[in-house]
């Protein structure tokens, strides 16, 4: 998956739980990338997050440290 697309994809996720009331949206930002992004997509994210996250929304900087580190291949 292309960054751009990968970013357009955190940045919408993180646009619809920003819309939802309570003061969980970025726990709720990380459930979903937890629950449907396989661990490819999520190292992708959290290597993108690590080189500085250019392009991604707050909401999606803010669920950083809930998002689950897929485990490390051997």
């Amino acid at each position: 998956m292309s960054p751009e697309k990968m970013v357009t994809m955190a940045n919408q996720i993180a646009t619809f739980f920003a819309s939802q009331p309570g003061d969980d949206q970025a726990l709720r930002t990380a459930a979903h990338i937890n629950d449907f992004w396989d661990p490819r997509m999520r190292r992708h994210l959290l290597d993108h997050l690590a080189a500085g996250g250019e392009g991604l929304k707050p909401l999606v900087r803010e669920a950083q440290p809930h998002i689950a580190a897929p485990a490390a291949t051997a």
